[in-house]
């Protein structure tokens, strides 16, 4: 067995613009493995086939398949000729070393002009497998499924399925730009964005040499992590303390967090028009800290015209924890910091603030010297996933 077949679901519903997907899909797959030993990565009939070298090992090929969006179930699959007999042997040959007490066939035909139906085909191979083992057909939740496909000129068989990652090809969808505080909500919101299919370029706020280095250190580290998904992810590291110390002598104590996240969206902005991207994205959700209630929110999103992006906004605590520690961000999201929120934060921060009121207070600052600074100012790390692949591939 020296390939992988991979299916997908959502891809399958893009009607004339499905070759796209498909075709970004195969690069996505290509540029996961690049550093493996894989003869070919092509599209078939409906599925995607990875054709695996003599060193390839399938526990490491199965890992990087699992962060490949767009990708519904893969699995180990054996290649052969569209003969019945062929297709039989070398399952037979093949299932040496299971030894499950149920199973059952699957089979789905491509092709049609094939003399035998699916159902003749799994009552055949099952009965096969029957004689050679002994072993009981079940069709309800059996310990094994042998999948058998038949395509046009060719078969594939595969025992069981692994789920992918799914939604859809990173890179399809256009660009975005995600706010990453370090925290555990904003890694989860960037994930998101990428199963749609989004290019993430994720921007990092913090509050050096007022505070110590740890949450850039940090955010480097969930940026690496990401790029899993990815594959190339661009990190800007922007310098905010000096900014919130000249709200602080300026702008009333309650009002500074919501004018802090206002200054945050204007400066994203900047990057994301820079950058070519549409939309922003954010962690927030509503009621979990003081400047995401209904009225702060609605106050913050007025700073910038461009559509901000909240993928996580009705989900409770609990369940973004649980998909962190899904995706792997939990345990480096939970590493203490030092975030640029704990600087200059006030003790009674405005719940319910009024957009003309934050305004006044805004007036007396210099907005656009301010973005100006931070832009400036701001760090750019690139990363790249297969490390030993250059940017070029």
């Amino acid at each position: 067995m020296n390939s992988v077949i991979l299916h997908y679901q959502e891809i399958a519903l893009k009607g004339r613009n499905r070759p796209y997907f498909i075709g970004k899909l195969v690069r996505n797959v290509r540029r996961q493995l690049a550093d493996l030993d894989v003869k070919d990565v092509r599209a078939l009939m409906g599925r995607v086939e990875v054709v695996l070298g003599a060193t390839a090992r399938y526990e490491e090929v199965s890992e990087r398949l699992g962060h490949v969006f767009g990708v519904a179930n893969y699995s180990k699959a054996g290649r052969v000729p569209l003969d019945i007999d062929a297709i039989g042997m070398a399952i037979i040959d093949d299932l040496a070393g299971h030894a499950p007490v149920t199973f059952r066939v699957n089979a789905k035909r491509g092709d049609k002009t094939f003399p035998m139906t699916s159902p003749q085909v799994e009552r055949e191979i099952g009965a096969r497998i029957v004689e050679a083992t002994g072993w009981k057909v079940r069709l309800d939740r059996p310990d094994l499924t042998v999948n058998v496909e038949l395509l046009h000129d060719q078969a594939f068989y595969s025992f069981g399925k692994t789920p992918g990652a799914g939604g859809l090809p990173s890179g399809v969808s256009g660009r975005v730009v995600c706010l990453l505080s370090g925290g555990i909500d904003s890694p989860v919101a960037a994930w998101r964005l990428m199963k749609r299919g989004c290019s993430v370029l994720l921007v990092h706020f913090h509050s050096y040499p007022f505070l110590s280095k740890a949450s850039q250190e940090k955010v480097a580290e969930i940026a690496e992590h990401l790029t899993r998904y990815q594959m190339r992810t661009t990190l800007r590291l922007v310098p905010f303390g000096e900014l919130q110390r000249q709200i602080v002598l300026s702008v009333p104590s309650p009002l500074r967090v919501v004018i802090y996240r206002r200054l945050m969206l204007r400066i994203a902005e900047r990057i994301a028009h820079d950058n070519r991207a549409r939309a922003l994205v954010t962690g927030e959700v509503i009621g979990q800290v003081a400047s995401q209630t209904l009225d702060n929110l609605s106050v913050i999103a007025s700073a910038t015209p461009m559509p901000i992006l909240r993928p996580l906004i009705g989900t409770d605590k609990e369940e973004i924890v649980q998909e962190a520690q899904r995706i792997g961000t939990y345990e480096i999201s939970i590493i203490p910091d030092q975030d640029c929120c704990q600087l200059f934060t006030p003790r009674n921060p405005e719940t319910h603030a009024r957009r003309r009121i934050v305004e006044e207070a805004e007036s007396k600052l210099p907005i656009d010297d301010m973005v100006q600074a931070a832009i400036e100012g701001t760090e750019v790390q690139e990363f790249r996933f297969p490390k030993s692949v250059g940017s070029g591939q």
